[in-house]
């Protein structure tokens, strides 16, 4: 099956760039480019791309509101956020706002294109370091807030499976999960499969949140 992409950023070079790399992959094609928000959000319309890769800083629609706009009018789009920097604020908005994850610029081809990959399946491109930045950073929110009542949701989830949610959302890696519950990689991955399908949720960042929201994580 082929991945369908759209390539969004306001600078011509680094469009090349990524289109040059993604493109020379049997598995994946380029389907449009954007210079800007706007024309992000209008070509994702058209086209339904299954994977977005998405600047967040651009003149005039930037990349946080196009990805807003996309996640709602396209829920078979995923949004992966391209930034310069892993404390980018934007990146981070952008995150909130519906994207699956987000990757530096400066990436490897191979991480690229092992992201891309990974979120066109339901994953997330979200490193363990930044996924427990992301919660740290929204710590005291989610321990404020009542959130909603997962329970009915978390009750169709085997032991196990909440098990592996919970260390998710503590922002383990699937290999730190392996480790800890003694199970195989693929294993782990797995069961975070079933995790994601028995609750509706789109790919890791949802995951990380849920398990907050429904305190199978502490509070620190």
């Amino acid at each position: 099956m082929t991945i369908r992409l759209l390539v969004v950023d306001d600078e011509a070079l680094l469009r090349l760039a990524f289109c040059t790399v993604l493109g020379a992959e049997s598995d994946l094609a380029v389907v449009g480019e954007a210079a800007d928000g706007e024309q992000a959000v209008e070509l994702a319309r058209r086209l339904r791309p299954d994977v977005v890769l998405m600047d967040v800083r651009m003149p005039g629609t930037d990349g946080i509101d196009a990805t807003r706009r996309i996640v709602r009018a396209c829920p078979g789009s995923r949004v992966l956020v391209l930034t310069t920097f892993d404390l980018d604020e934007y990146a981070f908005a952008a995150l909130a706002a519906g994207a699956s994850g987000f990757l530096l610029k400066n990436t490897r081809p191979g991480e690229l294109l092992a992201a891309v990959r990974d979120v066109a399946a339901g994953g997330g491109a979200l490193s363990p370091r930044v996924t427990r930045r992301l919660i740290d950073r929204h710590r005291s929110h989610l321990a404020a807030a009542p959130g909603p009542d997962h329970g009915e949701r978390l009750a169709r989830l085997s032991a196990r499976e909440r098990e592996v949610l919970a260390h998710v959302g503590a922002g383990l890696s699937n290999t730190e999960i392996a480790a800890t519950l003694r199970l195989a990689e693929a294993t782990v991955k797995a069961h975070l499969g079933r995790v994601l399908r028995k609750l509706g949720l789109r790919d890791r960042v949802q995951a990380v949140v849920l398990a907050h929201e429904s305190r199978l994580v502490p509070p620190r």
